[in-house]
């Protein structure tokens, strides 16, 4: 079987794992645990790349388990089932399961009782968040750990070990051209190894090169699946940098969305970011970002690109206030909780004694509009972050005096 590098090089033994140290590192939790000899069933969660199907086969490995590696997509119930039957047999199994967020009813149901009772411990392994996409079924019976993003360093270090090892003899690669894989890698190990590999099988002389190695790819490895949390935390940093006033992150966030080439997630997002952070202190953003977005929609990548960055640019420094939509949040809380109460007579259709504003100077008259368990009621709380919000607060406090 021809198996990748990076099954090749996978360690038996936590001590040979590269990063994820605060878990398998000297007197941490999993160290800990394999040093006494006993394994819980436990989620790992984290980006690709990172070491999860690592960790898991080097726990089992150096405890000496018997255990079966499942997929929840792929493995249908019979396999299940399966796995069930050997585990009695064997009186006691480790499950290594992938992707345990799409775990279905049917094969969570078959698990859960022997999970119960000890008879399958189960480590399962997901790049997405276990609070957000594991059933709690499943979440409360097990610990869970985050991995975290291996480094550029760390990289390196894996790439060494595998110029090293033999298992593609006669190597030789630049020492640029290993930090230009560390850097195309963005923190993914497996991706790494697998450009190096198809680098040393792509030369004449297995000689590595960064020319070799941009004339085989040279677009980085970053997380963002469109269906999965990658995505969403991308499009969350984008926004939060944007309300956060730093444009240089937000044009950071804005090329992954692009490179992704993402554009209906970058529009819907700008929208609401014009209405939601920048609002009452600079209402001209919603038209300039509908604009923005016409223009691309025109042009297509790659000049779409063009218009969203002058306008992300503004939007990051642009005056922020959220006061509109925390406004309006607290009218609809209130509704939810039930706490709305009749209209004034006077507001009714064809009412007699409705006052006419533009009857009155100012086209201001006095008279109640909320119903009487709300007439008190102040929801829109303006703030003090720009000139066009501070006039709004002026007009707001001067019909207020004049209504008394």
């Amino acid at each position: 079987m021809n198996e990748p590098l990076a099954v090749k090089l996978r360690p038996t033994k936590l001590e040979e794992i590269i990063g994820q140290q605060h878990l398998v590192g000297e007197n941490k939790v999993l160290y800990n645990m394999v040093k006494h000899k006993k394994l819980f069933s436990m989620i790992l969660y984290g980006k690709p790349g990172i070491g999860k199907t690592t960790i898991a086969c080097a726990i089992v490995e150096e405890l000496g388990l018997k255990y079966r590696m499942l997929n929840a997509v792929i493995h249908n119930k019979k396999d299940f089932d399966v796995v069930v039957e050997e585990a009695k047999l064997f009186g006691g199994l480790v499950v290594i399961m992938d992707e345990i967020h799409r775990l279905n009813k049917d094969k969570q149901d078959l698990l859960l009782p022997y999970l119960e009772n000890g008879l399958i411990t189960l480590i399962g392994m997901t790049t997405s968040n276990p609070y957000h996409k594991i059933n709690p079924a499943i979440r409360s019976r097990c610990q869970i750990f985050e991995l975290k993003e291996l480094t550029d360093d760390d990289i390196v270090t894996a790439l060494k070990k595998a110029i090293t090892s033999e298992i593609l003899p006669n190597i030789k690669v630049e020492e640029d051209a290993i930090h230009y894989i560390a850097e195309l890698s963005s923190g993914d190990v497996r991706f790494a190894y697998n450009l190096l590999e198809v680098a040393y099988y792509c030369t004449s002389d297995y000689h590595i090169t960064i020319d070799i190695l941009k004339d085989i790819n040279n677009k980085p490895a970053f997380f963002h699946d469109k269906n999965e949390d990658g995505h969403y935390d991308v499009l969350s940093g984008f926004q939060k940098s944007i309300r956060g006033s730093d444009v240089d992150a937000a044009l950071h966030y804005l090329a992954r969305l692009i490179i992704a080439e993402d554009l209906d997630s970058i529009y819907r997002r700008m929208s609401v970011i014009a209405y939601e952070d920048i609002g009452l202190a600079n209402p001209s953003m919603g038209p300039k970002v509908d604009a923005a977005i016409h223009a691309a929609e025109r042009l297509g990548l790659p000049e779409a690109r063009i218009p969203l960055g002058q306008v992300v640019i503004e939007l990051a420094l642009s005056p922020k206030s959220n006061s509109a939509h925390l406004a309006l949040d607290q009218a609809i809380a209130d509704i939810q909780r039930g706490n709305t109460g009749n209209l004034p007579s006077h507001l009714k259709t064809n009412a007699k004694d409705y006052k006419y504003p533009h009857d009155y100077k100012n086209a201001i008259v006095k008279q109640q509009y909320l119903p009487d368990n709300l007439k008190h009621r102040v929801y829109y709380k303006a703030k003090d972050t720009s000139k066009n919000e501070k006039m709004l607060k002026e007009i707001n406090e001067k019909i207020k005096q004049i209504l008394g």
